[in-house]
């Protein structure tokens, strides 16, 4: 069905016409990343940069046609200066372009794509994203479920309570967590082709999640994830910050690979539960950032522990002291041990973080701590240059 639903839409796009050469946009070439799942239809147009406001008509255009076509649920088009390499992509189906934003038809092309600025340059080139941000820390994790985004949030908050300015960007394209964890559902209002950030507990924070409808399904490409980050940092009325807290997806994939690439981090921190297939996971975790030359400040152990919340026994449900024996074997510093406690997981469900609703706990000093030897690590450690490398 999505192949022949894709050709379907080719077909309807050879009635467009491309403004500046005369013939349609996909004997142009114009056409990239045409994909179709479910109903849902993506592509991008491959605009000159300098043209993309002017081009806007043809992308409407464009998308209009693809939303006719019988069996089209939603289309989503973007402009984009990015080019595939030439070739054949039988079916239509190569690799997507950038990815949509809010507003429009179905959940895309809002502010951050009709000016292509966010398209992805060749790896390892164009200039370096956020530079008015002190620090870019990216808490990572090799595998989904051990918290790392409870703890990234409340990192940030803690930071804040330092007095420091602080970002939180949600890398997490596929399952972005911020809105739920911040409480924060509404669309981030927008100044020209600028988003401005959310702001929420001492926080500017940015997330896919803001973008689009909460049930909408990301079935993006790899292209169209890292053009999503991109756009996310560079199209984003950050400021000057102090610190910026990355919220990583689980594993070591595309995301891990343009932050590497696109801003100078200043390190990394892996979240890890006390399991030896998590910890394998985390190993993972720690080797992928040498690789790429990104200093890993410290291992956490999150769900540490159990604490009962009627008698306050504590039981060790995942084992304990598996991360920290870890860090040491690995020579990295072991940052800290978190609980596993109903409150922190209520809280963060509630869009209230326990840091900020009770630091007076004992779980929030814990983060406060952590949050606190962070940043004494981060004054002694410079930003490290981002690699140059080119991923095939």
């Amino acid at each position: 069905m999505g192949e022949s639903l894709v050709e379907a839409v080719r077909q309807a796009l050879l009635t467009v016409r491309d403004p500046v050469g005369g013939g349609n946009v996909v004997e142009a070439g114009l056409v990239q990343g045409l994909t179709a799942r479910d109903g849902l239809v993506q592509f991008a147009i491959a605009v000159p940069r300098e043209r993309a406001r002017e081009m806007e008509p043809l992308r409407q255009a464009a998308e209009k046609v693809a939303a006719g076509v019988p069996g089209v649920l939603s289309a989503t088009v973007v402009l984009t200066a990015h080019r595939e390499p030439p070739g054949p992509k039988p079916g239509g189906a190569g690799r997507a372009g950038p990815p949509p934003a809010a507003g429009g038809h179905g959940h895309g092309h809002g502010p951050m794509a009709p000016a292509g600025q966010g398209a992805r340059p060749p790896a390892g080139q164009g200039p370096m994203l956020l530079p008015e941000v002190g620090k870019i820390v990216a808490v990572a994790s090799g595998k989904g479920g051990v918290g790392k985004s409870t703890t990234a949030v409340n990192l940030a908050v803690a930071l804040a309570a330092q007095g420091l300015r602080v970002g939180l960007l949600d890398a997490d394209i596929y399952g972005p967590s911020l809105p739920q964890m911040l409480g924060a559902q509404e669309k981030p209002r927008t100044e020209g082709n600028t988003i401005i950030p959310l702001q929420r507990w001492g926080l500017k924070a940015m997330s896919i999640g803001f973008l689009v409808d909460a049930e909408t399904p990301m079935i993006w490409r790899g292209p169209m994830v890292m053009g999503a980050l991109e756009q996310m940092m560079g199209q984003v009325a950050w400021g000057a910050l102090d610190i910026m807290v990355v919220d990583m997806p689980p594993g070591t994939g595309d995301a891990q690979l343009t932050m590497s690439q696109r801003v100078p981090l200043a390190g990394a921190v892996i979240v890890s539960t006390p399991q030896d297939v998590a910890l394998l996971d985390a190993r993972r975790g720690v080797r992928m950032f040498e690789k790429v030359d990104v200093p890993v400040l410290g291992v956490i152990e999150n769900m540490s522990y159990y604490c009962c919340p009627k008698c306050g026994d504590r039981a060790e449900l995942f084992g304990h002291g598996g991360a920290r024996a870890e860090a040491e074997r690995m020579g990295v510093e072991f940052l800290g041990e978190l609980p596993l406690k109903l409150d922190i997981r209520l809280l963060a469900d509630a869009g209230t973080p326990i840091v900020a609703a009770r630091p007076e706990t004992e779980e929030a000093q814990a983060y406060r701590r952590i949050a606190a030897r962070l940043w004494d690590k981060l004054q002694g450690a410079g930003a490290t240059a981002a690699p140059r490398f080119v991923v095939e």
